[in-house]
């Protein structure tokens, strides 16, 4: 009967310990696991395929950066306006989304270095008469919720119509209940690119330039040095521009 009882117990010591080693072994996975928060709204850097999966110049270069430190990405889709909460509560370890660094949101996080250079532009249909910013005045202007486009039409005074998707904005413009619509440049483009009856109009005097770069929660200098590294490389070697030129015409 004693000798039954000890070899029951060490069957459970054994048990235990595999749980033990499950636990940790999953422990040490998750740690190799780089969240990436974004909004796949913006092609051509972020957006869904048909098969539910992520693409876009900021995916690849996640992709990228993640490989380059031995690590795992994840893509974390979420609305624009919850990604930096996000990312100070833990839910993501970096924001990539094709975010503008803003003196504001320095406050609240740290930037990389800068990866990409864009301006605001304004796509009207083929005939407008819409020549410079100052001609949105009592135009029907719709932008993206959150987006610099959106800040842009604040500080001109003008009201618009926000929209969660970029995609539902231009379509809002195509069936004629907007005049136009302020996005980013590369965007831009690829929406145009995409419906034939659009083009862009630019006014430097009223846009100025912007830079992207990625986010990491205010003080997580490892992972920042990290990613500042990876994309210095990325940048040297001109995959960048690479990337840019291929998501430029990707369908």
């Amino acid at each position: 009967m004693k000798k039954m009882i000890k070899i029951l117990a060490l069957v459970c010591v054994f048990a235990a310990l595999s749980v033990c080693f499950v636990g940790c072994g999953e422990e040490a996975a998750n740690t190799n696991v780089i969240k990436f928060g974004t909004n796949a709204e913006f092609p051509p850097f972020e957006f869904v395929k048909g098969d539910g999966s992520f693409d876009g110049i900021d995916i690849q270069i996640a992709n990228l950066i993640a490989a380059d430190n031995g690590m795992t990405p994840e893509i974390v889709n979420m609305e624009f306006d919850s990604l930096l909460v996000a990312l100070e509560n833990g839910q993501v370890d970096a924001v990539i989304a094709g975010m503008t660094v803003k003196p504001e949101r320095a406050e609240k996080v740290d930037f990389s270095i800068s990866y990409y250079q864009a301006t605001q532009v304004m796509i009207v249909k083929e005939d407008s008469t819409i020549a410079k910013a100052s001609d949105m005045a009592g135009k029907k202007i719709a932008v993206i919720q959150g987006y610099t486009g959106e800040v842009c039409v604040q500080k001109m005074g003008y009201e618009y119509t926000s929209f969660k998707k970029g995609t539902d904005a231009v379509m809002e413009l195509a069936n004629g209940k907007a005049d136009v619509v302020v996005i980013d440049s590369a965007t831009a483009a690829k929406y145009v690119a995409d419906n034939k009856d659009l083009k862009i109009v630019e006014d430097a005097t009223a846009f100025e330039g912007e830079e992207y770069a990625i986010a990491v929660k205010k003080g997580n200098k490892e992972l920042l040095d990290k990613i500042n590294a990876s994309l210095q490389e990325l940048l040297d070697s001109g995959k960048i521009s690479e990337l840019g030129a291929q998501y430029a015409v990707a369908e």
